[in-house]
């Protein structure tokens, strides 16, 4: 048999780009690029306040698979622009299946990273019958603790010196519920509040994603943006706890994954997501395949990672046979 394949694919342009009304107020942009007659997976970036990024397409062999990217509500180029209303958990699913139908796709392979994989993973738990398989990288299960570990106590431990500049906007009286104040102020009326939260909300989750730390945001206007994006959908999200119940949503509904295939790789030395939440999901669904990647932290673009993935995707063309 021919090796596995373990590198990027070269880049390659979009050929078709849509915008999909889902609702009144927020309207979806997706873009297409592969082989338009070829197998859809559908890629879910991470955040929640992410976009799609080229990258993500070099994972799947272009002659073979059709790639579907999409900017979640309030994201990238989708429109109103960083607009929390409607927009929940469930909302973003039912905009999946309004992609899916709205593409003539009758069932797709499910690719996340991060945020992306608590989509998936939601999104399959709501349409099993849609999914050939499932590709995440970088585990979040949204529970308290998934929470808690990033934003309160846990990730602080690793970057002290950056969890302090983390924490100085707000007053030591709130500075033990950091994700409830930040919502204070990434909803505030006044602007410039919102802005010195979401510049320190970024640069504290820039500085953790990657083993060795990126170069600093460039406070340019896309880089602004950005932050507003990430920390106001981000902290919309997690002060609700990902508009669910049952804080253990997703792993109380390990029943819904039997059959799919599952293959997940997690960065050996994630501090933004934790890596036991993937050895748990793992555990939980029978048949899923865990790779740890060695000298990985929480980003994709890790060498390591970035194998894993081009291997999955390999494999889960045989899901379309």
């Amino acid at each position: 048999s021919q090796e596995m394949r373990t590198e990027l694919y070269p880049e390659i342009e979009i050929y078709k780009e849509h915008l999909i009304p889902v609702s009144d107020l927020h309207t979806i942009y997706v873009e297409e690029s592969g082989n338009p007659l070829g197998h859809p997976v559908v890629v879910l970036h991470g955040g929640p306040g992410g976009a799609s990024s080229p990258a993500n397409r070099q994972f799947f062999d272009p002659e073979f698979y059709r790639i579907i990217q999409f900017d979640q509500r309030g994201c990238g180029k989708s429109t109103p622009f960083a607009s929390l209303e409607e927009n929940t958990t469930q909302d973003l699913v039912a905009d999946m299946e309004k992609i899916r139908t709205a593409l003539g796709i009758e069932k797709w392979l499910v690719f996340g990273g991060s945020w992306g994989t608590t989509l998936a993973l939601h999104y399959t738990i709501a349409h099993r019958e849609r999914v050939v398989g499932l590709m995440l990288r970088g585990i979040f299960l949204g529970r308290q603790s998934d929470v808690d570990w990033l934003y309160q106590d846990g990730a602080s431990h690793f970057y002290p010196e950056n969890f302090e500049k983390f924490k100085a906007p707000i007053p030591v009286e709130e500075q033990g519920e950091l994700v409830n104040a930040y919502y204070k102020r990434l909803t505030a009326e006044d602007e410039s509040i919102c802005l010195e939260a979401a510049r320190a909300w970024a640069e504290w989750e820039h500085g953790l994603v990657k083993l060795i730390p990126y170069d600093p945001i460039v406070w340019d206007e896309a880089g602004i943006r950005g932050a507003l994006t990430i920390a106001r959908m981000e902290c919309h999200f997690f002060y609700h706890h990902c508009f669910v119940e049952d804080d253990n949503y997703i792993l109380n509904r390990a029943e819904a994954f039997k059959g799919i295939p599952m293959h997940i790789v997690h960065g050996r030395y994630d501090v933004d997501c934790l890596p036991s939440a993937a050895f748990e999901l793992a555990q939980a669904v029978d048949g899923a395949e865990l790779i740890f990647a060695q000298a990985a932290g929480h980003t994709a673009m890790e060498p390591a990672t970035m194998e894993a993935l081009v291997g999955f995707s390999e494999k889960c063309k045989n899901y379309f046979k």
